[in-house]
C-alpha cells in the first residue's frame, strides 16, 4: 500500500532474498523495500545521455526510486536489485512489456508481450544456511574450500570498471575471471586479494563451474524466463531488458 507518511506516492515490495542475507540492522533485513512511483522528473534520468555514456543510468534511477533509508542499489545482492527493478517498471508504465525476442535455437525474431506480474521468486534452497550472509563449498577437483559471498550492485560497478579497464589495454574481457573475484571471500582460509586471484587465474575450469553452479543455486533472484509460444511450439526465453524496459514506446 502507499506510504501516505511521505509526500509522494510509494509501494512496499517484497525482496526475492527474504532479507536472510543482510545483517539483522540493515534496512532491509525484513525482508522488503519501499519504492516510490516514477515521475517525469525520473524519466529525464533514462534520457540522460551523460549517465547512459557512463553506464550508471539504471543505478541513477534506483537511487530516486528507492525510499527506504539507510540503502541503495549498490547494498542490494544482485536477485534483489532485479525486483526492484521489475517492480519499478511495474509501478511505472503496468506489466505489459513488449520486446523483440530471439529463438534460442533458430536465432528467429519476433515481438513478444510479457506480463512482468507472472515472474516468479526463485525458490531458496532448505539446506542453505543464509544467516551468515557467506557460503561455504569444496571443490571437486583442487579440494580447496573456497567461502564466497553474494554479489552487490556495488560490486557489479566494480566489476564493470574492471572490464572496461582490460578493454582499453585490448585484452581479453575476463567476464569471469573478474566476478569470482569479487566473490571469493577466502581459499582454505587465505583471505588476501593477491592469494585469491591468483587461485581464480590458475583456477581449473570444472572448478570454476562447480563454483559458479553453486552461486546461482544459492542466490536468491526473480525468474525472468517465460514460456513463449512459437508457431505452436512452447519455447522458454529469458526476458531481455531492452532499452525499452523503462522506456516503452508512446501509444498515440
Amino acid at each position: 500500500m502507499p506510504d501516505k507518511d511521505k509526500k509522494y506516492a510509494s509501494e512496499v515490495i517484497d525482496l526475492p532474498s527474504g532479507g536472510k542475507v543482510y545483517p539483522k540492522d540493515s534496512p532491509v533485513s525484513s525482508g522488503k523495500i519501499s519504492i516510490k512511483y516514477m515521475t517525469a522528473k525520473e524519466e529525464d534520468i533514462l534520457t540522460s545521455q551523460n549517465l547512459i555514456k557512463k553506464g550508471v543510468v539504471i543505478d541513477e534511477l534506483l537511487k530516486q526510486l528507492i525510499v527506504t533509508e539507510g540503502v541503495t542499489s549498490e547494498d542490494l545482492i544482485l536477485g534483489d536489485k532485479n525486483a526492484v527493478m521489475v517492480a519499478a517498471r511495474i509501478l511505472a508504465y503496468g506489466p505489459e512489456y513488449e520486446v523483440e525476442i530471439t529463438h534460442p535455437e533458430t536465432g528467429e525474431k519476433m515481438s513478444h508481450i510479457f506480463n512482468l506480474g507472472d515472474c516468479p521468486f526463485k525458490e531458496l534452497p532448505d539446506n542453505v544456511d543464509y544467516s551468515k550472509g557467506t557460503f561455504e563449498i569444496t571443490l571437486s577437483i583442487s579440494k580447496s574450500k573456497v567461502e564466497f559471498k553474494l554479489l552487490t550492485g556495488k560490486d557489479e560497478m566494480l566489476i564493470e570498471q574492471d572490464l572496461k579497464a582490460t578493454k582499453k589495454l585490448g585484452g581479453v574481457s575476463p567476464e569471469i575471471t573478474s566476478r569470482l573475484k569479487r566473490t571469493i571471500i577466502s581459499v582454505d582460509g587465505k583471505t588476501t586479494q593477491k592469494e585469491i586471484n591468483e587461485f581464480v587465474d590458475n583456477m581449473l575450469a570444472r572448478d570454476s563451474l562447480q563454483l559458479r553452479e553453486e552461486m546461482s543455486r544459492v542466490s536468491p533472484d526473480i525468474d525472468l524466463t517465460q514460456e513463449v509460444f512459437w508457431e505452436g511450439e512452447a519455447v522458454t526465453v529469458e526476458i531481455p531488458m531492452a532499452v525499452q524496459f523503462f522506456w516503452p514506446r508512446a501509444k498515440a
